[in-house]
């Protein structure tokens, strides 16, 4: 089950020793080769927004108000939303395609044998690095999908530049962007459990390790976008 495995990696990352070598390496295949889809997908959804609630703001004289709109759905919404999805496709598929393939050919077993606690040696690494490297990837989605919409506003569009910024500053609050970054601590958390787990019972040999990975990042993005719904309504009334 997910949540026995979910307990399991907590109780071992608290009272085991890191292994940071493997940590470093799962941050670095999560968090910097993850960095150009993400920045793309934040950048350009930011800039299509803009452009939509520009066109219809602009109907009743609002062009000014664009830039608190695209900052604040970027950072309630958007940005965390659209981080998860491309992590769960890049690295929720890898992640279970590798530890599928683990599976079926018996180097976990191998593992055992050794002496190796195989969430110790697989699960805690890659954890501690989703748990990292998301919300900085969140963070870097929501300032370009706000640093789009600024340029393609301003700069194409013809806004004012000042009443697009003082509005903006006016109402986008920290507490916006903390309700975010709580999202993606939340995200991290359902991705990397589920990849994992969708690996580790992995079976039927290569044919169960492509279902493994449909179905990983299948369930991951219904995860997502349903747990999303319950956290805005909780992050909701707690920032309030």
């Amino acid at each position: 089950m997910i949540v026995s495995l979910a307990g399991e990696t907590i109780k071992v990352a608290f009272t085991h020793r890191p292994r940071w070598r493997l940590f470093l390496g799962h941050l670095l295949n999560i968090g910097v080769r993850s960095q150009a889809i993400v920045g793309i997908a934040g950048g350009f959804t930011g800039m299509v927004f803009a452009v939509q609630t520009f066109y219809q703001f602009h109907k009743v004289r609002l062009d000014s108000a664009t830039g608190a709109v695209v900052a604040v759905a970027m950072a309630m919404e958007l940005g965390p939303v659209l981080a998860a999805l491309m992590v769960a496709g890049r690295v929720g598929a890898a992640v279970t395609a590798e530890l599928g393939t683990m599976k079926v050919t018996e180097q976990i077993d191998a593992l055992r044998s050794l002496g190796v606690h195989p969430v110790d040696y697989l699960v805690v690494p890659r954890f501690l690095a989703m748990m990292i490297a998301l919300p900085l990837l969140t963070a870097e989605a929501i300032w370009l999908g706000i640093m789009g919409g600024y340029v393609l506003t301003v700069h194409m569009m013809g806004a004012e530049p000042s009443y697009y910024m003082a509005n903006m500053i006016l109402y986008t609050r920290a507490r916006d962007i903390l309700h975010g970054l709580i999202k993606s601590f939340f995200f991290g958390f359902l991705l990397i459990f589920i990849a994992c787990h969708k690996g580790m019972q992995t079976e039927a040999g290569s044919e169960g390790v492509g279902r493994s990975t449909n179905q990983a990042v299948v369930v991951s993005c219904i995860a997502v976008l349903i747990s999303d719904f319950f956290l805005t309504l909780l992050l909701t009334k707690l920032l309030a």
